[in-house]
Formats: C-alpha cells, structure tokens, sequence
C-alpha cells in the first residue's frame, strides 16, 4: 500500500544558520537532494539518471527551523507520466510532528523508456498530496535591468559525490545574491545588525536546466519582481558570463522580518525607493 517513507532525520546546527538566524535555505535542499535520492531508490526507479534536467522544486516555508531543531522528512511519488516524475517532500519538525515546509520536486526526462509493466506498478504507489498547490508567479521576459550579485568559480568543494554541483553549492550562490540585492537597495549589514532586521523566504520557486563543470565561471543577476509593503520577491538567474547561456533560476519571495518578534516589518521608505528602482517588468500572468 502507497505510504510516506521517511526519507532523512536530522538536526539543525547552528553553523547552518543564517544572518536571520534560522536554518538556512541552501541547508534545505543539501537534506533534499539526499531525500529525493532516495525516495527514488525506494521506488525501484535506479535506472532513472541521477542528475534529469530540467528539475524544478517548488517550496512553501510554513515556519521556522533554528538552531538545534530537530526534523524529518516524509517523500513520497505525487506524479508519473511519460516525461517526468514528481515528488512529494514534507519537512517535519520531529518534536511535535508539525510540517515546517512542502516541497513538490519535479524530475524532467524519459519515463516512457521504462517497462509498460514497471510503470503501471509504480503508478499503483501515487500518493495524494496534502501540501498547499504550486502557484506559478508571473516571470519576466528577459534579465534587462537586473544586477550583477554573484560572480565566482565552480570549486572542488562545491561538488557532490557524482561530481555535478551540489544543489546546496547552487543555492548558497542564490542566498548571496539576495544578500547583495539587498545591500544594493540599502538593506545592509549596519542596517540589519543596528535594527535587528533580516529577510525571511516563504516561497522558493528553482528551475535547473544544466550544471556548469568544475572550474567554470557562473553569473547571478538579481531583479525585483514585486515590492510590498514588508515583502520582496527577487528573481534571481545563473548563466554562463562568457555566453548567457543560463544554468538556473530562482524566484524568491519573502519578507523583512522583525528578528526579536519573529514577524514581519514594514520596509522603510528610502529602501522602499531604492527597492523601486530595481523593479523589472514581469508578464501579467504565470506559465
């Protein structure tokens, strides 16, 4: 019978924290490449490559993980068809059984190669998923009028065990860029210790197409593609500076957040301003 399998047990240490003093994105998905993994594994999908592009991870924060907070995570398959296999992740806080983040994971590639056979018993396994829906947000069209925020090296470090860029390595890159969007519209690090702000994601939208190799230089520019009255949501692309051929993206949505109540805090109006002048122009609606 279908069921979540608990896919990683673990803790929050606070090296993995953040200047907001919770559990960093990048630490995330380093705990869900590994639960993707195997949930795969568990489905007997092995012939499957380990590394299918596109991927997509959509992710919805529901509370917080700090420091010494111990987790679990439930997976499970939420989707089969010919080109591609979604999975289901649930982030659990292990002390009171509270889903702290759903994460629906989205593997591009060619299912239809496999057994007929095979695939009927695997899709006997689909799991009904309780998590919140994926909103698509609206994209912009190009990169025009986005910053420059990230521009480094694939290092040896930066590599998982199959030699590809880790999934944490390619997110910390992202978190970079949005700490350099923030200085960049006055948000900086005076500013966040003085008044004891930070900014907190709720939403997490990456698209991987393909992995820069060790060695390769990568680009991050940053663009704003909505400004509330405490939230920001960046736009952040990775691509190849000699080329623009992009590796990735990710549309961050969150918030300036309070860091003694834990909520969120109206932006001021001279970062609301410089906020302003990095807005892009998106489409009016999703794909």
């Amino acid at each position: 019978m279908a069921a979540w399998v608990e896919t990683g047990r673990g803790v929050v240490s606070p090296w993995e924290c953040d200047v907001t003093e919770h559990f960093t994105i990048a630490y995330y998905f380093d705990r869900l490449a590994d639960a993707a993994l195997t949930a795969i594994e568990n489905l007997g999908l092995r012939e499957l490559p380990s590394r299918p592009f596109p991927r997509r991870f959509d992710v919805r924060f529901v509370r917080e993980l700090r420091a010494g907070a111990s987790f679990h995570i439930l997976s499970g398959l939420i989707g089969l068809d010919d080109s591609s296999v979604r999975l289901g992740h649930q982030i659990v806080d292990s002390a009171d059984g509270e889903v702290t983040a759903w994460v629906e994971e989205k593997l591009d590639h060619g299912v239809a190669r496999l057994p007929h056979e095979f695939l009927e018993v695997i899709r006997r396994r689909l799991l009904p998923w309780p998590g919140p829906a994926v909103e698509r947000r609206p994209e912009p069209a190009s990169t025009q009028g986005f910053i420059a925020t990230v521009r480094d090296r694939i290092k040896p470090t930066d590599l998982s065990s199959d030699g590809k860029l880790a999934l944490w390595a390619l997110v910390h890159r992202f978190t970079a860029g949005s700490i350099q969007a923030l200085a960049a519209i006055g948000a900086t690090s005076p500013y966040m210790h003085s008044e004891r702000r930070g900014y907190s994601t709720f939403e997490l939208a990456l698209e991987i197409t393909r992995s820069p190799q060790l060695g390769d230089p990568v680009l991050v520019k940053t663009g704003i593609a909505h400004l509330g009255s405490s939230s920001i949501r960046f736009i952040h692309h990775m691509s190849d500076p000699a080329n623009g051929t992009e590796y990735a993206r990710l549309g961050q949505f969150g918030v300036q957040l309070d860091l003694d109540t834990r909520r969120p805090a109206a932006l001021p109006k001279r970062l609301r301003a410089a906020a302003t002048r990095m807005l892009v122009p998106v489409a009016s609606s999703g794909t």
